[in-house]
């Protein structure tokens, strides 16, 4: 990399940093560590939060799904559209667990339950969660060795240190620079920093790839060549994807529906100044994203197009010979299996791909299936063999985006997206240590001290157990070796939790049949799903293949496969294959959903010898204690569509026109106009594989830039309004003689006295 480009990466980072240790004059106490005061704008809270959802590990994940599948599966998606919006509006799960007055989802399992199932339960959401993070640091630290080309390994004083694990000690510690001066503060200050350097960066990188490829000439023609059934482009000729297909869209509309109240707490939602300015926060969430999301996508494609088109011939198949020679020296420890793959690569002839003369490109015959077959050929027919490959298919697939942009990037917008590769490792790396330090502070240490921590305390176990935390992420990072494409990886951890977490808390809140042994139910069927999954994907070519192949039960295996597929086919297919366990990470999520299920309601009603109070868990009816009552505004024409939206009093002009925006865009728009009536006139009359070009063209690249344009200007001036006020209010509070407030919870002193009073007349209440 030139020096220039390394000055654009180090200077901005450097200014970060400083800006992180500075956010420590505003904390005052707990509140501030944990919430940052509760003085955060919509902007700040927006722009921060596009930044630390955006990561390293979710642009190589989308790369990976679009060179699989494509684009055509994305209209699909827009069917979450209207659900995500009636469950926001509705308040599904949300509005009943704020009901429950409990302050953290811990709380509420224990009233529910009962301790030890919050114990087990916590402890099992936190090691999900956690372990889906966890990999986030390794596969950051490869994609910076794979882009900037740097060694795997350096010798250091006659040892030799593995480059990954001198990046993730680099990225992690950078991440606990940023967490330890203030917390919150910290990481609400300095992810819209690198929010508001990460919109220009977007439009640029934009401009690039527009200018370097061409939509007609070179995306659209190698995205529409494809084999019958797996069209790229055509969302009504996509029946034989195989891992990222309607089936995937189905069980992430399941999750959504299922596990709506799983992961309340892991954000900064209650960051905001006031409960509307969140809200507010989430409303702009909708036009937030702008120019990231055309980016993303146009990275995606670029990949896609520099790989596979004809155009690309030479640089494509030079690129594959370097990604698998250092996947290889990766993946595979034998010295002279890595020069038998390089000897067999070099004798790959790259063919120049004619497109309408030569075959469509499928899953199984494209460009990368000679290379594939020759390291294949390479590696022993063994067990040990068999897992290789598939760690080095993994790594293959994974590493093929950073290969492309580093042979392909000028100097000085190599240097632009390495700076916004370092700040999304340290927006996502640090948010994810800080969210589960508090949870387990929160939901698994505090449940067994009889008293809450000093506020002195609290901070010092908060630093501390974000430590534990980094080093947990470091360690597991270094010792589990991912298998599977990233979406796959994280569907199938977060099933440890999210195979039982949908009855567990729609159970909880929502009937009053649910029962602790059902819960634990769910546990055992869900969660033990999702474990025995795992397992089986990690240990099929190395152990179970050969063990069914030894007894001879890998026949019956088959027949029962065979089965599965005649009923399923062509979205659900059970290959039998010695490297790759056939039940993939979706199929395993959504049976041990399923199964969570069942054993919740099984489990309640064999258990069930009353109803249970959800009167007293709701503070309904008597056990209003005197609280004011929700007043339900009839539903009238007039008040209709405000109601649609989600508008009320507190709503100013500006904010109506907001809400009103989101809604234009998000279901007339989006969903109404660019998916409703775009199904209906294909189902009447099909259209052809050209305008499915120009359809995605028009959406992506035309929509996305106009969006870009409005979003990027809108949230930069007022994310710089926000952040002035936000150091404003933080001063503020510094100088506020009030107490700090109650650690446990973070809520205030009046909160808090509210509480315990109607605690006790609660008791009272039930004495009587």
């Amino acid at each position: 990399m030139h020096w220039i480009d390394w000055c654009i990466a180090l200077v901005p980072v450097t200014f970060i940093i400083c800006m992180a240790f500075y956010s420590r004059k505003y904390i005052r106490g707990v509140v501030d560590f944990l919430a940052a005061g509760r003085v955060a704008g919509r902007y700040v809270i927006s722009v921060g939060d596009l930044e630390a959802g955006l990561s390293i590990i979710s642009l190589v994940a989308l790369s990976e799904q679009e060179y699989q599948c494509g684009m055509a599966l994305g209209l699909w998606g827009k069917l979450t559209i209207p659900l995500g919006i009636f469950m926001s509006l509705t308040g599904y799960c949300l509005y009943r667990f704020r009901q429950t007055k409990c302050l953290s989802i811990g709380q509420f399992l224990e009233i529910r339950y009962n301790r030890p199932f919050r114990i087990i339960a916590a402890f099992i959401r936190t090691a999900a969660e956690m372990m889906t993070n966890a990999i986030g640091p390794a596969v950051a630290a490869r994609f910076f060795i794979y882009i900037l080309d740097l060694p795997l390994s350096v010798n250091l004083v006659g040892f030799d240190i593995s480059m990954t694990a001198i990046i993730m000690v680099i990225g992690l510690t950078l991440a606990m620079l940023i967490i330890w001066p203030g917390g919150r503060v910290s990481l609400l200050i300095t992810d819209v920093l690198q929010g508001l350097m990460s919109y220009p960066i977007f439009v640029i990188f934009t401009v690039m790839v527009l200018s370097e490829i061409s939509w007609s000439a070179d995306i659209a023609p190698i995205m529409l060549d494809r084999a019958p059934g797996e069209s790229f482009l055509n969302p009504m000729d996509i029946s034989s994807l195989r891992e990222f297909n309607l089936f995937s869209l189905v069980v992430t509309i399941m999750g959504s529906i299922l596990n709506r109240a799983a992961w309340i707490g892991n954000d900064t939602s209650g960051a905001g100044r006031t409960a509307h300015e969140q809200k507010m926060a989430g409303v702009l969430g909708a036009w937030r994203n702008g120019f990231s999301a055309l980016m993303v996508s146009l990275l995606a494609l670029f990949v896609v197009t520099v790989m596979l088109s004809g155009k690309f011939t030479s640089e494509s198949s030079q690129i594959r010979t370097h990604l698998i020679a250092k996947a290889a020296e990766e993946t595979i420890p034998s010295n002279e299996i890595r020069q038998e793959i390089n000897k067999n690569v070099a004798l790959v002839i790259p063919e120049k791909h004619t497109i309408g003369v030569d075959k469509p490109y499928s899953r199984k015959e494209n460009p990368d299936t000679g290379y594939l077959d020759a390291v294949k050929h390479s590696l022993p027919d063994t067990p040990e063999g068999n897992t290789q490959f598939q760690k080095f298919r993994t790594v293959y697939y994974q590493m093929m985006m950073p290969m492309v942009l580093r042979q392909k990037l000028p100097v000085g917008i190599m240097g632009m997206f390495v700076l916004l590769g370092v700040m999304l490792l340290l927006s996502t790396d640090n948010s994810r240590i800080f969210n589960a330090s508090a949870t387990i502070i929160q939901d698994v240490i505090m449940p067994f001290r009889s008293k809450p921590f000093e506020p002195a305390a609290h901070l010092k176990w908060l630093r501390i157990m974000s430590i534990l935390v980094c080093l947990f992420f470091l360690f597991f990072s270094l010792l589990f070796t991912q298998m599977d494409y990233i979406r796959m990886y994280t569907s199938i951890m977060c099933a440890l939790w999210l195979g039982a977490a949908g009855p567990i808390m729609i159970g909880g809140l929502y009937t009053r049949f649910g029962t602790t042994t059902g819960a634990f139910c769910a546990l055992v069927f869900g969660s033990g799903t999702s474990l025995s999954g795992l397992i089986l994907q990690r240990t099929w070519s190395s152990s179970v293949y050969p063990w069914l192949t030894d007894t001879g039960y890998v026949k019956h295996v088959s027949r029962a496969f065979e089965l599965v597929n005649s009923v399923c086919a062509p979205y659900v297919e059970w290959e039998m294959d010695a490297v790759k366990f056939p039940i993939n990470s979706f199929e395993i999520y959504f049976i041990a959903m399923v199964l969570g299920v069942g054993g919740y309601i099984v489990g309640s009603l064999l258990t069930c010898r009353e109803p249970f109070n959800l009167d007293r868990l709701l503070h309904r009816g008597h056990y209003n204690l005197g609280e004011s009552i929700d007043q339900k505004t009839p539903w009238t024409f007039r008040s209709l569509w405000g109601k649609l939206i989600g508008i009320d009093d507190e709503y100013s002009k500006w904010d109506k026109v907001i809400a009103w925006s989101v809604f234009g865009f998000s279901i007339v728009f989006q969903f109404f106009i660019s998916f409703v009536v775009v199904v209906i006139w294909n189902w009447f009359s099909p259209w052809p594989a050209e305008w499915w070009s120009w359809y995605f063209y028009i959406m992506v690249v035309v929509v996305g830039c106009v969006v870009g344009v409005v979003s990027t200007v809108w949230f930069m001036i007022g994310g710089v309004i926000d952040m002035k006020r936000l150091f404003k209010d933080l001063a503020a509070r510094v100088n506020d003689p009030l107490d700090d407030g109650w650690v446990e919870g973070h809520v205030s002193l009046a909160d808090k006295a509210k509480f315990e009073k109607e605690e006790a007349n609660s008791e009272q209440t039930e004495t009587k």
